[in-house]
């Protein structure tokens, strides 16, 4: 394994002792599958805090690619439109910079899960990456299961059965006319990292997605890589094709000296920050985990228990197109009832696990408001909101995670279908389907939180709702009166805040590095962000 490569000496947000005052700066590449930014973090001293300037917009998505002959079509990433877009942010990364008389110290990137390339011995890419909705992935999961049983899987990788985790993506093309010419895997911000800096690597909150690591040692599996390559033979090399794993803030190296100087930010670091988005966001959360005694838990039986102790923490709920609902724990949890729960341990910062189970998010939502303005609806999402605030509550609450509501497509329509498969009133008007589609997530939100903290054994004090999700205050809310605990709201930009705050950290830019934890981080957070509570007034409907 290779080993960290030393942080460059930096000044401190006042500039270091004996020198010139300066402000320093990161710039912080965040991809998402829908789009992909650049945002420029200025760490101003007196408190600390940290100011975010975006730099770079580019849309994302997978694009769908006919094979020749036309028998099948293949969803692709553009990654060289990623590309572009980036270093179109670094640019004026640079400029704004410039401008308001900061120094760049530092680049990093997150972004999705799950999704990889290949590169041939040259270190080219061996064409786009296929991404996880790619309807040539289906079935693979069902067959490595047949070889490999789901419950020897997740006593090593911890990981909830999702159709399209990379293990399952590499059994679906070991095949692929690509795969004897390749030489290295990168997932996703690895590949970006290693075009900013010409190194290889695997960063472990990313890897922790792809199926193929142990969650107890943060290592690469030994034993379940050989069992693949015994029952998939195209995959017995896969081993030899992964780089070696660094824990978030290892400096892979300098900007490349092309990029460096095409950019204008010269041989400044790239940091393998908490490369997955959601371990970047989850970073910035600013989470209480001290313990102390716990007057009400739930035990096993789903029963409420008061007046024994537990370690008491906070949730998270990292709140996008999908949301990801749970704690911040220590050490994994890899237990028969955690894996039949569907809940998975993803590896976070500072030796942190990302105990957590997707929901399915703001994508019901979103597709709802997409349906009606393809039918020629003039749709306010925040007039809407507001009616739907007026519309009684709890009347229709559906399952959000069936699988009914993954495909883009008739949103209105299917979540009808679903009330009325269960009995109950379909919503008719816009405000009412609004009003159901928020009360079934704020449900689907409590009934997560709950069972994480049942699986983990410990208490939970408060809910914590970072990301896109915050700007919807009723969905907030009755995410409150779901679990009848209080919501605090913010940050929104939590992964390009913690991609920041990772490589202010490494670089000295907040003090010594080893007097920074995971805590001080997190009063940064505070310091540069309007958090919201929301207090419950009734109690959880669960």
């Amino acid at each position: 394994m290779s080993t960290a490569s030393p942080a460059p000496s930096a000044p401190g947000p006042d500039g270091g002792a004996g020198g010139p005052r300066s402000v320093p700066a990161f710039v912080a590449v965040d991809l998402g599958a829908t789009s992909g930014r650049v945002m420029l973090g200025v760490v101003h001293a007196g408190p600390t805090r940290v100011e975010l300037v975006e730099t770079g917009r580019f849309p994302n998505g997978p694009v769908a690619v006919p094979r020749a002959g036309g028998a099948a079509t293949d969803l692709r990433w553009d990654v060289f439109g990623l590309w572009r877009g980036i270093t179109a942010g670094l640019r004026e990364a640079a400029r704004e910079a410039a401008a308001r008389g900061a120094v760049v110290q530092g680049v990093g990137v997150d972004s999705w899960a799950v999704d990889y390339g290949l590169l041939d011995a040259d270190g080219v890419l061996l064409g786009a990456p296929r991404s996880y909705r790619c309807p040539s992935i289906l079935g693979a999961a069902e067959e490595v299961y047949a070889r490999i049983p789901a419950v020897e899987q997740y006593a090593v990788n911890g990981l909830q059965h999702l159709p399209f985790t990379t293990v399952f993506q590499l059994a679906a093309g070991a095949d692929d006319a690509t795969w004897p010419a390749a030489r290295t895997l990168l997932l996703v911000p690895d590949l970006i990292t290693c075009w900013l800096s010409g190194r290889r690597v695997a960063e472990v909150t990313n890897a922790s997605t792809t199926g193929l690591l142990d969650a107890g040692s943060r290592r690469w599996s030994a034993p379940l890589l050989a069992r693949l390559g015994k029952e998939f033979p195209g995959l017995s090399g896969l081993s030899d094709l992964l780089p070696d794993l660094v824990e978030p803030g290892t400096v892979v190296g300098p900007l490349l000296p092309e990029i460096a100087e095409e950019s204008g930010l010269g041989p400044v670091p790239v940091v393998a920050i908490a490369s997955h988005d959601t371990a970047s966001a989850v970073a910035a959360i600013p989470l209480g985990t001290a313990e102390r005694p716990c007057s009400t838990r739930f035990d096993a039986s789903n029963r409420v228990e008061h007046g024994r102790s537990a370690p008491q923490v906070a949730a998270y709920i990292s709140s996008g197109t999908w949301s990801l609902v749970g704690l911040e724990l220590d050490a994994p949890v890899l237990t028969e009832a955690s894996r039949t729960a569907n809940f998975t341990n993803e590896l976070g910062l500072d030796g942190t696990v990302r105990y957590l189970r997707n929901v399915m998010g703001l994508w019901v939502l979103d597709e709802c408001v997409r349906e009606w303005r393809r039918g020629g609806e003039d749709v306010d999402l925040g007039e809407l909101l507001a009616a739907a605030a007026d519309e009684p509550g709890g009347r229709c609450v559906v399952d959000v995670d069936d699988d009914a509501f993954l495909a883009p497509g008739d949103m209105p329509s299917r979540f009808r279908d679903a009330a009325r498969a269960a009995d109950l009133e379909a919503p008719e008007s816009k405000p009412a389907l609004v009003r159901a589609v928020l009360d079934s997530l704020a449900d689907a939100y409590a009934r997560a939180v709950r069972t994480a903290a049942e699986l983990a054994g410990v208490g939970v004090t408060a809910v914590h709702v970072a990301g896109g999700g915050v700007r919807n205050e009723l969905l907030c809310r009755l995410t409150a009166e779901a679990t009848g605990l209080p919501v605090v709201a913010g940050p929104v930009e939590a992964a390009a805040l913690g991609n920041v705050l990772v490589q202010a950290r490494t670089t000295g830019a907040l003090g010594a590095p080893q007097d920074v934890d995971l805590t001080a981080l997190r009063d940064v957070v505070v310091a540069s962000t309007e958090l919201t509570t929301y207090d419950p007034v009734r109690a959880p409907t669960i």
